[in-house]
Formats: structure tokens, sequence, C-alpha cells
């Protein structure tokens, strides 16, 4: 039986969001350290879960297998593009045994709905990096409860994740990662 690793990946502001009104993650929170960080997790993962928005708007250039989120799917679909998952239709396992058999590690990258799909079902690690001093005016919120938890740390905690110790990623940002693990 193939075993897998599920680990959530977002960067927010100091008010928890991942992206502006607009849906887009704004420059603000950008930082090279980060992403050369995050895109080196990618590059482990047997599997990158994410958003049909987030498939659409973001080329799969590194030719990383996905597993788009969708309700636009029958259940669990190969496209020409990806695999497709509708979770209304069927189960995280049919999807991972169906777009990576071998097992290993799982990348889930978000958006919003993602984290909430996936914080019910159960990250096994999350990797909340946090760019300190930025706040972002009606922004999207990392996970839709983040706010009335409290904060999105708050938010892990309840769902039962704990945090594994905090790194500094870039003094200049200043940016932290904080790994929250079951």
């Amino acid at each position: 039986m193939p075993r897998y690793e599920i680990h959530g990946h977002a960067i927010i502001s100091d008010n928890d969001c991942i992206a502006g009104s607009d849906g887009r993650m704004p420059e603000a929170l950008r930082n090279e350290a980060d992403w050369n960080r995050f895109q080196a997790e990618l590059d482990r993962a047997v599997l990158v879960v994410l958003g049909r928005v987030g498939h659409e708007t973001h080329p799969n250039t590194r030719g990383r297998r996905r597993l788009v989120v969708s309700t636009r799917s029958d259940g669990v679909e190969r496209r020409p593009d990806a695999w497709w998952w509708n979770p209304g239709k069927a189960s995280l396992g049919e999807a991972l045994r169906t777009a990576a058999p071998e097992g290993g590690l799982v990348a889930v990258p978000g958006g919003r709905r993602v984290n909430d799909l996936f914080l019910s079902l159960g990250f096994d690690t999350f990797h909340l990096v946090r760019r300190h001093g930025i706040v972002i005016v009606r922004g999207i919120p990392v996970f839709t409860r983040a706010w009335v938890a409290g904060s999105a740390e708050k938010l892990l905690s309840s769902h039962g994740l704990h945090p594994a110790g905090t790194e500094e990623l870039d003094p200049n940002g200043p940016v932290t990662l904080t790994a929250w693990t079951r």
C-alpha cells in the first residue's frame, strides 16, 4: 500500500492573507528566498495539488505532475494538461492512488479553497511562511476561517497541527517559515 505525506505551502501577510481582493498574490508578498525554497519543495513532490484557477493562471513550465481540484471533473480523470479531481465524486485516496500510485510527498500550494479542503482532510505538515510588516487590505485569507479563529496559526493548532520550529528565511524581509506538523 503506497504511503503519502501531504504538505501545504503558503506565504501570508501579517493579516493572514495570501492574495489581494483581485485574487492575485501582491508583489509585496513575493520573496526570493521563499520562492527558491518553495520551488525546491515542489520539485521534491510526486504530485502537486492545486485549484483550477491556480492551474490555469500558472503554466506548468517545469512539467510537474499535477492534480487539479475542480467540480468540472467527473471523479478522477486524466486530461492532456494534468490529472483532474472532483472531491465530491471521488475520495482523496482514490485520487492519490490514481495520479501517484507510487506514493510519496504531495505538495499542496493552495489557493484558499484547496487549503480549506486539505485542512479538513488532514495536512501532515503545513509550511506557513509569514512576510512580516505587510498588511493586505480587503485581502483573501489563507484559510476561510483564519480570521474567525484569530489567526492562521490558531486555526492550524485547532486542527491538530503543532509548530515544529521557526526559521528565518530572509532577515531583510523579514520573512519566517514555521512548519506545522502532526
